[in-house]
């Protein structure tokens, strides 16, 4: 049935789903986990939430307006990142090559597993699994590439499955609104709304070039999933174990403020490649040498995140503490350990919309232009 066959597996509104496994009276409830202060940000809701037209990323503020009488919490990364774990040791025992693209996402790649058990069997009893051993509702959606089962995954939300039938993805994508394709975001919605396409359907007719003139280089990527088409592997999971980066000066310095800078802009690096690849960090660590090739270093736990402005602030803490003997300096470095999957919302629970948006530009310029493109000034 499946030449190529790829499972996506989504846990439904993970980190809500996590505290009402912890608190049973949680259950039916409208359930906000987030910022507990005005200024905090929705980081996840449960469905009863969604209801309200609660959403992540939407001020606390708002979403308390919408339905006042929802439960918030601050929710516990850690632990949310504990049951991820068990997550991917099931997925890990169980499927040939998986890989896990967020802290509660995954890619599974079964391509000839038809020959043995099939491929629609292997993916029930999988996703029966992880329901059974976490407690947790978890979508899944089967196809012939990443794109489509991530689409018939999301269209089988709340916990349920489905799949497409390999020859028949552009008769499954047609009737659907754009915004369902990965891609197209809701700027990108509103202008082909203007051109008068809202359905995907209509999207896949539209000339390939007319789509390169209206939005660049995209426009090609646009119309291969508006037609079904994706070649993306499923990349091996592999746990990296920290983000680190050193630099050895030509000249030693003792210039503070040169030093400090070159620690600020090191750490805003980071800090971009962890956010592009879906990471969070709990650890941080500045080392020195001296000009005498004494080397020395100092850690902080901190809670996790990948943003520059929790991580600045504790990089030029432990860089005071270090920098006692006023001796010339030859080497700075800074890692970042203890990773965490996921992608953060600033400090995740904290931050206020207009953080969130100022970073997801910044992003957007770094992606664009590299990460050293925008640097603080």
């Amino acid at each position: 049935m499946f030449q190529k066959a790829i499972l996506h597996l989504d846990m439904d509104a993970f980190f809500a789903s996590v505290e009402i496994k912890k608190n049973s009276k949680l259950i039916g409830r409208p359930l906000i986990v987030g910022g507990l202060g005005g200024r905090g940000v929705v980081t996840s809701c449960s469905y009863e939430a969604r209801h309200f037209g609660i959403h992540s990323g939407m001020p606390m503020a708002i979403a308390l307006r919408r339905c006042p009488s929802a439960k918030v919490v601050r929710g516990d990364y850690e632990d949310y990142e504990k049951h991820s774990a068990i997550i991917t040791e099931i997925i890990a025992e169980e499927g040939p090559v998986f890989e896990k693209s967020s802290i509660d996402e995954f890619y599974v790649d079964i391509s000839g597993m038809d020959k043995y058990i099939g491929c629609l069997q292997w993916s029930k009893e999988l996703r029966e699994r992880i329901l059974k051993e976490t407690g947790l509702p978890v979508s899944a959606g089967l196809a012939v590439n990443k794109l489509v089962s991530k689409v018939r995954a999301g269209e089988a939300k709340p916990n349920g499955s489905g799949w497409v039938e390999q020859g028949k993805e552009k008769l499954f994508l047609a009737p659907l609104p754009v915004r369902k394709i990965p891609l197209i975001g809701r700027e990108t919605a509103r202008k082909l709304s203007l051109l008068g396409i809202r359905k995907t359907g209509t999207l896949s007719q539209v000339p390939v070039d007319l789509l390169e003139r209206e939005f660049g280089k995209p426009g090609r990527e646009i119309h291969r999933r508006a037609n079904g088409i994706d070649h993306r592997p499923v990349v091996p999971y592999t746990e990296r174990k920290s983000f680190s980066s050193e630099h050895t000066f030509q000249t030693d310095t003792i210039d503070v403020n040169f030093l400090r800078r070159q620690l600020r802009d090191m750490t805003m690096k980071l800090s971009y490649d962890m956010r592009a690849a879906g990471k969070l960090t709990a650890g941080v660590t500045v080392k020195i040498r001296y000009t005498d090739f004494n080397t020395y270093s100092r850690s902080q736990r901190v809670k996790v995140t990948a943003h520059d402005q929790q991580l600045l602030p504790v990089a030029e803490k432990l860089f005071n503490r270090l920098f006692t003997r006023r001796q010339c300096i030859r080497l700075i470095g800074i890692r970042f350990d203890r990773l965490a999957g996921g992608h953060t919302q600033l400090d995740l629970f904290n931050d206020t919309q207009e953080d969130n948006n100022l970073m997801v530009a910044l992003d957007k310029v770094r992606k664009r232009f590299g990460a050293g493109a925008v640097l603080k000034a």
